[in-house]
């Protein structure tokens, strides 16, 4: 369609850290974003952990007004999205604001929400349901208060398709711009950390530290000792703009949209394919749409989420898509600091692959100690490296069946 899609703006809220700075330098440093959960009741809980976010003040970003009737996940969304915004230099007014677009991923981002209006609804009865909970309710919410609280006016988008959700809102924003319905588009995901959601992972038994209660909850990716995720909560927003808008304004660029994929691979009720069939093609679409070979790829910031068959096969579609190259390539798993945030998890990788276009680092997979020899690729044990990199490829997948695959690299005028 002839037309480049740009990164001009960062925005995070992450356990180890708010702001693309804060967060760079705690992921540079191998530092791990989960503790004891004080946002719900766990006493009655084998699992007690999560990559909660402690110090998050969303007055100190957004201000003290318009807040009192928005919930964690929207305060969560907003406050990255004005820091992504303030980071691209970015205002909006009437001679944008029809041309700028929101897309947003999340798949449980109201499920609080909702909660706390049927708890009401039941205990009291509908009528006397507080109504500042009802706007919350739904699954577009965080994504319409990004357009009311910075006045964009053009389109608005909710994409919940789970793990890959973060990366599917970054793809349809990139269509939106190639096909030239928008110059600008915010590109953002959240989730948050409630007692339904949580539950909800720790009652499907997917939770570390439920499988082996001998041994402390622990996010380890490609390690011989994973067994589950440590549910996270977060928000990502990206400013993706078109190139040749972005150098009229003047905005600085961190990088180019290269290549996405995606690919949908149904397996049993929330279990990997254990061929990855679904991984592999996304990956396959995302090298296509780039004009890329895998031996282009300097990196790839994989989905990895410390259980023991989604490691398995990534590490398998690895070495089966780049061939004798996959032991050449540096595989960096995010999550062993941030853990499993869901929808978010995309928007953390991309951004932490942002960093190290533009550091010259690459983060260190923590936490790992003990190898296992089905995942023999390497994995950036432990200690950042300084690497100049150009294409990165980032992957989500979920056990869903939705496969995502997006290709940044450097951007060259």
């Amino acid at each position: 369609m002839g037309k480049r899609v740009v990164i001009t703006g960062i925005g995070v809220v992450s356990p180890i850290g708010i702001g693309k700075n804060e967060f760079w330098k705690n992921l540079f440093a191998g530092q791990s974003g989960f503790r004891d959960i004080t946002l719900f009741d766990t006493k009655d809980l084998k699992v007690k952990i999560a990559g909660e976010i402690t110090n998050f003040n969303p007055k100190a970003i957004l201000g003290e007004k318009g807040l009192l009737d928005l919930d964690r996940a929207t305060l969560l969304l907003l406050s990255a999205t004005k820091l992504a915004l303030e980071d691209a230099g970015l205002k909006i007014d009437e001679s944008n604001t029809y041309r700028t677009g929101v897309s947003v991923g999340t798949t449980f981002g109201s499920l609080h929400s909702i909660s706390k209006f049927d708890r009401e609804s039941l205990t009291e009865g509908p009528r006397y349901v507080n109504p500042i909970i009802f706007p919350n309710t739904v699954a577009n919410s965080p994504a319409s208060r990004i357009s009311i609280k910075f006045q964009i006016k053009g389109f608005n988008s909710t994409i919940s398709t789970g793990m890959s959700a973060a990366l599917d809102a970054i793809d349809y924003a990139n269509d939106f711009i190639c096909l030239d319905k928008a110059d600008t588009i915010v590109a953002g995901a959240v989730e948050d950390l409630s007692m339904q959601t949580f539950l909800g992972f720790y009652k499907l038994n997917y939770l570390s530290g439920l499988k082996n209660t001998s041994a402390a909850p622990l996010s380890c990716p490609f390690d011989n000792r994973r067994n589950g995720i440590i549910f996270s909560e977060g928000a990502t927003t990206l400013i993706l703009q078109d190139e040749e808008y972005a150098k009229k304004t003047g905005t600085v660029v961190y990088a180019e949209i290269l290549g996405i994929g995606s690919c949908f691979d149904p397996a049993k009720f929330y279990k990997y394919n254990p061929k990855g069939y679904g991984m592999k093609k996304a990956m396959k679409k995302a090298l296509k749409a780039a004009g890329l070979f895998p031996k282009d790829i300097d990196c790839v910031f994989a989905n990895a989420n410390s259980t023991k068959d989604a490691d398995y096969i990534e590490t398998k579609v690895i070495k089966d898509l780049f061939d004798e190259y996959a032991y050449k390539i540096h595989v960096i798993a995010v999550k062993s600091a941030l853990g499993e945030s869901f929808s978010v998890s995309g928007g953390f990788a991309t951004i932490a692959a942002l960093g190290a276009l533009t550091k010259g680092i690459l983060p260190p997979t923590i936490n790992y100690k003990e190898k296992d020899k089905n995942c023999d690729l390497e994995y950036m044990p432990n200690k950042a490296r300084n690497k100049e990199v150009s294409k990165i490829m980032i992957n989500s997948f979920g056990p869903n069946g939705v496969c995502t695959s997006l290709i940044i690299g450097r951007y060259k005028s």
